[in-house]
């Protein structure tokens, strides 16, 4: 790996990891603000951080979605949601991922959303994954492009997202394995 290539691994976020997450989310609080709901400030804090990882451990324990922190070189550099399973005649899931903004550009989040998709296509054994972005995402897109996930469709005013109604362009990807 070179310097401009870290070695980038997901894992699950756990209750331990409140304050290097509430550091990320801090650090990062402007450049997610445009692609995020209106956060209050106790969302940046340590505190708020270990509540919603003990309630993802929770949730993961018991089946449901699954939040896991993105680790470049061994620093916690982003964060990866995997929520809205459904299972049934659907089988499927959504994901969401955020990158310390310093390090964008460099593959983190594709290598990360390249981890995820393994785990839900083999671990989990899902059908389908699908992703949302603000049509004004570039980056985000390429993202998904590069995952060979597929944009079906657009929704104007689908999501308020940092205190105004965004357009949002719709993206999946298919489990090959059970297209056969």
């Amino acid at each position: 790996m070179t310097a401009a290539e870290p070695e980038v691994h997901i894992r699950y976020a756990e209750p331990s990891d409140a304050e290097r997450l509430a550091d990320f989310l801090a650090r990062n609080r402007e450049y997610l603000q445009d692609s995020e709901p209106i956060r209050d400030d106790d969302y940046f804090t340590a505190a708020d951080q270990q509540r919603r990882l003990e309630r993802a451990a929770q949730d993961r324990a018991a089946g449901r979605p699954a939040m896991f922190l993105i680790e470049a070189d061994g620093r916690l550099v982003g964060r990866m949601n995997l929520g809205g399973i459904v299972r049934g005649a659907f089988q499927s899931a959504g994901v969401g991922y955020a990158v310390d903004q310093a390090l964008t550009g460099r593959g983190i989040a594709t290598t990360a959303l390249r981890a995820t998709i393994r785990y839900t296509f083999e671990d989990l054994d899902l059908h389908r994954l699908h992703a949302e972005t603000q049509t004004t995402n570039a980056a985000s897109k390429r993202v998904l492009d590069r995952c060979g996930f597929m944009h079906y469709g657009r929704a104007p005013e689908y999501a308020r997202i940092n205190g105004s109604w965004q357009t949002i362009d719709f993206y999946q990807l298919i489990n090959q394995r059970h297209s056969a």
